[in-house]
Protein backbone atom coordinates (compact mmCIF):
# COMPACT_ATOMS: atom_id res chain seq x y z
CA UNK A 1 0.00 0.00 0.00
CA UNK A 2 2.48 2.71 0.95
CA UNK A 3 4.18 1.84 -2.62
CA UNK A 4 0.80 2.53 -4.30
CA UNK A 5 0.63 5.44 -2.51
CA UNK A 6 3.70 7.05 -3.22
CA UNK A 7 3.43 5.92 -7.06
CA UNK A 8 0.19 7.61 -7.23
CA UNK A 9 1.95 10.86 -5.35
CA UNK A 10 4.49 11.07 -8.28
CA UNK A 11 1.96 11.08 -10.78
CA UNK A 12 -0.22 13.89 -9.30
CA UNK A 13 2.79 15.57 -8.78
CA UNK A 14 4.17 15.52 -12.22
CA UNK A 15 0.67 16.14 -13.35
CA UNK A 16 0.45 19.40 -11.50
CA UNK A 17 3.87 20.85 -12.31
CA UNK A 18 1.78 21.77 -15.77
CA UNK A 19 -1.05 23.63 -15.18
CA UNK A 20 -1.16 25.02 -18.90
CA UNK A 21 -4.25 23.44 -20.64
CA UNK A 22 -3.12 20.30 -23.36
CA UNK A 23 -3.75 21.80 -26.71
CA UNK A 24 -4.94 19.00 -29.05
CA UNK A 25 -3.13 18.95 -32.49
CA UNK A 26 -5.44 17.18 -34.61
CA UNK A 27 -6.54 20.24 -36.37
CA UNK A 28 -3.10 20.30 -38.57
CA UNK A 29 -3.53 17.03 -39.58
CA UNK A 30 -7.37 16.26 -40.03
CA UNK A 31 -10.32 17.80 -40.45
CA UNK A 32 -12.14 15.89 -37.39
CA UNK A 33 -10.95 14.94 -34.09
CA UNK A 34 -11.50 11.03 -33.64
CA UNK A 35 -12.25 9.64 -30.28
CA UNK A 36 -11.74 5.92 -29.30
CA UNK A 37 -12.82 3.84 -26.30
CA UNK A 38 -11.46 0.69 -25.35
CA UNK A 39 -14.32 -1.91 -23.59
CA UNK A 40 -14.06 -5.06 -21.98
CA UNK A 41 -17.07 -7.35 -23.49
CA UNK A 42 -18.30 -7.93 -26.50
CA UNK A 43 -20.79 -5.64 -28.40
CA UNK A 44 -24.42 -5.90 -26.80
CA UNK A 45 -26.31 -6.55 -24.08
CA UNK A 46 -28.84 -4.83 -22.06
CA UNK A 47 -26.99 -4.22 -18.66
CA UNK A 48 -24.40 -4.24 -17.18
CA UNK A 49 -20.67 -2.33 -17.55
CA UNK A 50 -19.80 -2.22 -21.08
CA UNK A 51 -23.90 -1.38 -21.57
CA UNK A 52 -23.40 2.02 -19.23
CA UNK A 53 -20.06 2.93 -20.80
CA UNK A 54 -22.21 2.52 -24.41
CA UNK A 55 -24.94 4.69 -22.90
CA UNK A 56 -22.82 7.29 -21.95
CA UNK A 57 -21.03 7.19 -25.37
CA UNK A 58 -23.80 7.31 -26.95
CA UNK A 59 -24.95 10.58 -25.22
CA UNK A 60 -21.76 12.14 -26.12
CA UNK A 61 -22.06 11.23 -30.18
CA UNK A 62 -25.59 12.66 -30.12
CA UNK A 63 -24.18 16.16 -28.17
CA UNK A 64 -21.47 16.39 -30.78
CA UNK A 65 -23.18 15.21 -34.05
CA UNK A 66 -20.44 15.46 -36.79
CA UNK A 67 -17.88 17.52 -35.03
CA UNK A 68 -16.11 14.54 -33.78
CA UNK A 69 -15.52 10.66 -34.63
CA UNK A 70 -16.12 8.31 -32.01
CA UNK A 71 -15.76 4.91 -32.39
CA UNK A 72 -15.28 2.26 -29.80
CA UNK A 73 -13.36 -1.03 -29.41
CA UNK A 74 -15.29 -3.94 -27.85
CA UNK A 75 -13.11 -7.07 -26.07
CA UNK A 76 -9.68 -5.40 -25.71
CA UNK A 77 -7.26 -7.78 -23.50
CA UNK A 78 -6.81 -6.52 -19.89
CA UNK A 79 -3.50 -7.90 -19.21
CA UNK A 80 -0.67 -8.81 -21.49
CA UNK A 81 0.80 -7.57 -24.42
CA UNK A 82 -2.92 -7.38 -26.22
CA UNK A 83 -3.77 -3.84 -24.84
CA UNK A 84 -0.70 -2.30 -25.75
CA UNK A 85 -0.33 -3.52 -28.98
CA UNK A 86 -4.26 -2.18 -29.37
CA UNK A 87 -3.21 1.28 -28.03
CA UNK A 88 -0.15 1.42 -30.23
CA UNK A 89 -2.26 0.94 -33.29
CA UNK A 90 -5.26 3.19 -32.20
CA UNK A 91 -2.29 5.67 -31.87
CA UNK A 92 -1.64 4.81 -35.44
CA UNK A 93 -4.63 5.30 -36.89
CA UNK A 94 -4.95 8.68 -35.88
CA UNK A 95 -7.08 8.59 -32.87
CA UNK A 96 -6.46 12.10 -31.18
CA UNK A 97 -8.38 10.92 -27.41
CA UNK A 98 -8.44 7.40 -25.83
CA UNK A 99 -10.55 6.85 -22.76
CA UNK A 100 -9.39 3.15 -21.15
CA UNK A 101 -12.63 1.60 -19.25
CA UNK A 102 -11.14 -0.57 -16.93
CA UNK A 103 -7.98 -0.62 -14.33
CA UNK A 104 -6.61 -3.65 -15.70
CA UNK A 105 -5.61 -0.93 -19.10
CA UNK A 106 -3.82 1.05 -16.94
CA UNK A 107 -0.17 0.24 -16.98
CA UNK A 108 -0.31 -0.16 -20.95
CA UNK A 109 -2.31 2.63 -21.69
CA UNK A 110 0.80 4.68 -19.65
CA UNK A 111 3.13 2.99 -21.58
CA UNK A 112 2.10 4.11 -24.86
CA UNK A 113 0.54 7.55 -23.81
CA UNK A 114 4.51 8.37 -22.81
CA UNK A 115 5.68 7.13 -26.09
CA UNK A 116 2.81 9.63 -27.63
CA UNK A 117 3.10 12.70 -26.14
CA UNK A 118 0.72 14.31 -28.75
CA UNK A 119 -2.31 11.90 -27.88
CA UNK A 120 -4.61 12.33 -24.95
CA UNK A 121 -5.01 9.50 -22.62
CA UNK A 122 -8.37 9.45 -20.23
CA UNK A 123 -7.28 6.60 -17.74
CA UNK A 124 -10.41 4.57 -15.45
CA UNK A 125 -9.50 4.20 -11.90
CA UNK A 126 -5.43 4.74 -12.44
CA UNK A 127 -3.66 6.72 -10.22
CA UNK A 128 -0.37 7.82 -12.71
CA UNK A 129 -1.31 10.92 -14.46
CA UNK A 130 0.86 13.30 -16.52
CA UNK A 131 0.83 16.10 -18.99
CA UNK A 132 -1.43 13.83 -21.56
CA UNK A 133 -2.99 11.31 -18.97
CA UNK A 134 -6.02 11.96 -17.34
CA UNK A 135 -7.82 10.04 -14.73
CA UNK A 136 -11.81 9.18 -13.69
CA UNK A 137 -13.31 7.53 -10.72
CA UNK A 138 -16.47 6.80 -9.85
CA UNK A 139 -17.16 7.33 -5.86
CA UNK A 140 -19.16 4.01 -5.87
CA UNK A 141 -19.00 4.02 -2.30
CA UNK A 142 -21.49 6.60 -1.61
CA UNK A 143 -23.73 4.49 -3.10
CA UNK A 144 -22.91 1.59 -1.24
CA UNK A 145 -23.70 3.03 2.15
CA UNK A 146 -26.89 4.01 0.82
CA UNK A 147 -27.53 0.66 -0.23
CA UNK A 148 -26.27 -0.75 3.11
CA UNK A 149 -28.43 1.48 5.14
CA UNK A 150 -31.63 -0.17 2.87
CA UNK A 151 -30.45 -3.60 3.58
CA UNK A 152 -29.84 -2.80 7.59
CA UNK A 153 -33.37 -1.04 7.36
CA UNK A 154 -34.92 -4.20 5.67
CA UNK A 155 -33.27 -7.47 7.01
CA UNK A 156 -35.28 -9.76 8.91
CA UNK A 157 -32.57 -12.48 9.64
CA UNK A 158 -29.55 -9.57 10.34
CA UNK A 159 -27.56 -11.55 7.77
CA UNK A 160 -26.52 -9.93 4.76
CA UNK A 161 -24.60 -11.82 1.71
CA UNK A 162 -22.37 -10.26 -0.15
CA UNK A 163 -20.29 -11.41 -4.21
CA UNK A 164 -17.53 -10.12 -4.48
CA UNK A 165 -15.02 -10.13 -7.57
CA UNK A 166 -12.25 -9.37 -6.87
CA UNK A 167 -10.59 -8.19 -3.37
CA UNK A 168 -9.03 -4.74 -4.44
CA UNK A 169 -9.46 -1.65 -3.16
CA UNK A 170 -12.64 -0.28 -5.05
CA UNK A 171 -15.00 -3.94 -4.41
CA UNK A 172 -13.39 -3.55 -0.24
CA UNK A 173 -14.11 0.04 -0.05
CA UNK A 174 -17.43 -0.80 -1.23
CA UNK A 175 -18.54 -3.54 1.70
CA UNK A 176 -17.03 -1.46 4.09
CA UNK A 177 -19.03 1.46 2.89
CA UNK A 178 -22.24 -0.94 2.87
CA UNK A 179 -21.73 -2.01 5.98
CA UNK A 180 -21.28 0.64 7.78
CA UNK A 181 -24.39 1.92 5.95
CA UNK A 182 -26.17 -1.38 7.39
CA UNK A 183 -24.85 -0.44 11.09
CA UNK A 184 -26.18 2.95 11.35
CA UNK A 185 -30.04 1.26 10.57
CA UNK A 186 -29.17 -1.61 12.41
CA UNK A 187 -26.84 -2.47 15.02
CA UNK A 188 -27.31 -6.80 14.53
CA UNK A 189 -26.62 -6.72 10.79
CA UNK A 190 -23.79 -9.57 9.77
CA UNK A 191 -22.35 -9.65 6.44
CA UNK A 192 -21.11 -12.64 4.70
CA UNK A 193 -18.57 -12.27 1.93
CA UNK A 194 -17.99 -14.34 -1.04
CA UNK A 195 -15.12 -13.76 -3.81
CA UNK A 196 -15.52 -15.08 -7.10
CA UNK A 197 -12.53 -14.30 -8.19
CA UNK A 198 -13.93 -13.34 -11.72
CA UNK A 199 -16.35 -10.33 -12.57
CA UNK A 200 -18.38 -12.29 -14.75
CA UNK A 201 -19.34 -15.91 -14.19
CA UNK A 202 -23.46 -16.57 -14.32
CA UNK A 203 -23.33 -19.89 -12.82
CA UNK A 204 -21.14 -18.86 -10.21
CA UNK A 205 -22.82 -16.03 -9.42
CA UNK A 206 -26.15 -17.81 -9.41
CA UNK A 207 -24.82 -20.85 -7.21
CA UNK A 208 -23.38 -18.45 -4.73
CA UNK A 209 -25.93 -16.34 -4.21
CA UNK A 210 -28.31 -19.67 -3.86
CA UNK A 211 -26.16 -20.34 -1.09
CA UNK A 212 -25.82 -17.19 1.09
CA UNK A 213 -29.35 -17.05 1.00
CA UNK A 214 -29.24 -20.87 2.31
CA UNK A 215 -27.52 -19.76 5.12
CA UNK A 216 -29.63 -17.30 6.29
CA UNK A 217 -28.92 -13.93 3.77
CA UNK A 218 -32.17 -12.20 3.33
CA UNK A 219 -30.61 -9.40 1.32
CA UNK A 220 -27.96 -9.90 -1.44
CA UNK A 221 -25.59 -7.63 -2.30
CA UNK A 222 -22.78 -8.05 -5.22
CA UNK A 223 -19.95 -6.16 -7.26
CA UNK A 224 -20.31 -8.44 -9.92
CA UNK A 225 -21.43 -8.15 -13.83
CA UNK A 226 -24.53 -10.38 -14.20
CA UNK A 227 -28.13 -10.43 -13.12
CA UNK A 228 -27.99 -13.82 -11.24
CA UNK A 229 -28.03 -13.00 -7.78
CA UNK A 230 -31.32 -10.66 -8.59
CA UNK A 231 -33.08 -13.32 -9.92
CA UNK A 232 -32.35 -15.46 -6.89
CA UNK A 233 -33.65 -12.79 -4.73
CA UNK A 234 -36.51 -12.24 -6.85
CA UNK A 235 -37.11 -16.19 -7.32
CA UNK A 236 -36.81 -16.86 -2.84
CA UNK A 237 -38.56 -13.81 -1.46
CA UNK A 238 -35.45 -11.66 -0.45
CA UNK A 239 -34.31 -8.29 -1.56
CA UNK A 240 -31.09 -7.36 -3.61
CA UNK A 241 -29.88 -4.54 -5.72
CA UNK A 242 -29.15 -3.74 -9.13
CA UNK A 243 -25.91 -3.33 -10.55
CA UNK A 244 -23.82 -0.74 -12.75
CA UNK A 245 -27.17 -0.84 -14.64
CA UNK A 246 -31.38 -0.49 -13.35
CA UNK A 247 -31.65 -4.38 -12.83
CA UNK A 248 -35.37 -4.29 -11.47
CA UNK A 249 -36.87 -5.63 -14.47
CA UNK A 250 -35.11 -8.65 -13.15
CA UNK A 251 -36.30 -8.90 -9.84
CA UNK A 252 -39.62 -6.47 -9.87
CA UNK A 253 -40.13 -7.03 -6.28
CA UNK A 254 -36.47 -7.69 -5.02
CA UNK A 255 -34.72 -5.35 -6.28
CA UNK A 256 -34.70 -1.93 -3.52
CA UNK A 257 -32.57 0.28 -5.68
CA UNK A 258 -29.53 -0.20 -8.59
CA UNK A 259 -26.73 1.52 -8.64
CA UNK A 260 -25.64 2.72 -11.87
CA UNK A 261 -23.27 4.03 -13.65
CA UNK A 262 -23.98 7.45 -15.29
CA UNK A 263 -20.71 8.30 -17.62
CA UNK A 264 -22.88 10.40 -20.36
CA UNK A 265 -22.12 13.73 -18.19
CA UNK A 266 -18.58 13.06 -17.95
CA UNK A 267 -17.55 11.89 -21.11
CA UNK A 268 -19.36 14.58 -23.20
CA UNK A 269 -17.92 17.19 -20.67
CA UNK A 270 -14.44 16.36 -21.52
CA UNK A 271 -14.99 15.32 -25.42
CA UNK A 272 -15.92 19.03 -25.21
CA UNK A 273 -12.86 20.29 -23.70
CA UNK A 274 -10.90 18.26 -25.97
CA UNK A 275 -12.60 19.76 -29.11
CA UNK A 276 -12.64 23.55 -27.85
CA UNK A 277 -8.60 23.14 -26.98
CA UNK A 278 -9.17 23.04 -23.47
CA UNK A 279 -8.32 19.75 -22.34
CA UNK A 280 -5.54 19.29 -19.63
CA UNK A 281 -4.77 16.36 -17.20
CA UNK A 282 -6.86 16.28 -14.31
CA UNK A 283 -8.05 13.95 -11.51
CA UNK A 284 -11.57 13.01 -11.53
CA UNK A 285 -13.18 11.01 -8.91
CA UNK A 286 -16.93 12.18 -8.70
CA UNK A 287 -20.16 10.54 -7.03
CA UNK A 288 -23.59 11.33 -6.02
CA UNK A 289 -22.95 14.90 -5.99
CA UNK A 290 -21.80 15.00 -9.74
CA UNK A 291 -24.22 12.14 -10.85
CA UNK A 292 -21.94 9.71 -12.04
CA UNK A 293 -23.41 7.77 -9.80
CA UNK A 294 -26.94 7.34 -9.60
CA UNK A 295 -29.75 5.31 -7.95
CA UNK A 296 -32.65 4.00 -9.48
CA UNK A 297 -36.16 4.63 -8.41
CA UNK A 298 -36.68 2.82 -5.19
CA UNK A 299 -38.84 0.12 -4.74
CA UNK A 300 -42.38 1.09 -4.23
CA UNK A 301 -43.24 -1.97 -2.08
CA UNK A 302 -40.40 -0.23 0.84
CA UNK A 303 -42.19 1.55 3.96
CA UNK A 304 -42.84 5.58 3.47
CA UNK A 305 -40.17 5.55 6.49
CA UNK A 306 -37.59 3.66 4.57
CA UNK A 307 -38.19 5.55 1.56
CA UNK A 308 -37.93 9.25 3.29
CA UNK A 309 -35.14 8.31 5.11
CA UNK A 310 -32.99 6.86 2.19
CA UNK A 311 -34.08 10.00 0.44
CA UNK A 312 -32.69 11.85 2.96
CA UNK A 313 -29.30 10.38 3.39
CA UNK A 314 -28.73 10.22 -0.93
CA UNK A 315 -29.25 14.31 -0.42
CA UNK A 316 -26.91 14.60 2.59
CA UNK A 317 -24.19 12.29 1.04
CA UNK A 318 -24.76 14.43 -2.62
CA UNK A 319 -24.41 17.47 -0.67
CA UNK A 320 -21.38 16.35 1.26
CA UNK A 321 -23.29 17.00 4.12
CA UNK A 322 -22.41 13.18 5.16
CA UNK A 323 -19.33 11.10 4.17
CA UNK A 324 -19.69 7.31 4.60
CA UNK A 325 -16.08 7.09 6.18
CA UNK A 326 -16.33 9.33 9.22
CA UNK A 327 -14.80 8.02 12.66
CA UNK A 328 -14.70 6.81 15.07
CA UNK A 329 -13.47 4.20 13.03
CA UNK A 330 -11.45 0.67 13.82
CA UNK A 331 -10.11 -1.97 11.15
CA UNK A 332 -11.34 -5.14 11.57
CA UNK A 333 -7.52 -6.44 13.44
CA UNK A 334 -8.88 -3.94 16.00
CA UNK A 335 -6.17 -1.25 15.38
CA UNK A 336 -7.06 2.35 15.47
CA UNK A 337 -8.00 4.08 12.34
CA UNK A 338 -10.32 7.36 12.73
CA UNK A 339 -10.50 9.60 15.25
CA UNK A 340 -14.08 10.68 16.68
CA UNK A 341 -15.35 13.32 13.90
CA UNK A 342 -12.21 12.59 11.73
CA UNK A 343 -13.10 11.78 8.11
CA UNK A 344 -11.36 8.84 5.84
CA UNK A 345 -8.54 11.07 3.37
CA UNK A 346 -8.40 10.24 -0.25
CA UNK A 347 -5.45 8.24 0.21
CA UNK A 348 -7.20 5.78 2.70
CA UNK A 349 -10.30 5.01 0.33
CA UNK A 350 -7.92 4.57 -3.00
CA UNK A 351 -5.07 2.23 -1.68
CA UNK A 352 -7.95 0.34 0.74
CA UNK A 353 -7.53 -3.05 1.68
CA UNK A 354 -8.24 -3.66 5.06
CA UNK A 355 -12.00 -4.27 6.31
CA UNK A 356 -13.86 -2.25 8.83
CA UNK A 357 -14.04 -3.52 12.59
CA UNK A 358 -16.87 -5.70 12.45
CA UNK A 359 -16.69 -7.52 9.22
CA UNK A 360 -16.04 -11.06 10.60
CA UNK A 361 -17.61 -13.74 7.41
CA UNK A 362 -15.38 -13.64 4.83
CA UNK A 363 -15.66 -16.67 2.29
CA UNK A 364 -12.99 -17.83 -0.76
CA UNK A 365 -14.57 -19.39 -3.75
CA UNK A 366 -14.41 -23.15 -3.79
CA UNK A 367 -12.34 -24.35 -6.54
Amino acid sequence: MTSLTRRRAIGLAAAAASSACYSPLYAQSTNKPKVAFTLLFPPGGDYGWDYEHMRGIQQARDFYGDRVQIDTFHEVAEWGNGDKEKFQELVDDGYNLIFTTSAGYMRSAVEIAQQNPQVMFECFDSYIRSANIATFNTRWYEGRYVEGFLAGSVSKTNRVGYLGAYPIPQVIRGINAAYLGAKSANPDIEFEIVWLNTWFDPQAERTTALELNRRGADVLMQHTVTTAAVEVAQENGIYSFGQGSDMSKWGPDAVMTSMVNNWGPYYTRRIGEFLDGNWKSEENWLGLGQEMVALSPLLETLPSRTVLQTQDLIARISSGEQHPFVGPLRKQDGSGWLAPGETASESDLLTMDYYVDGIASVYPTES
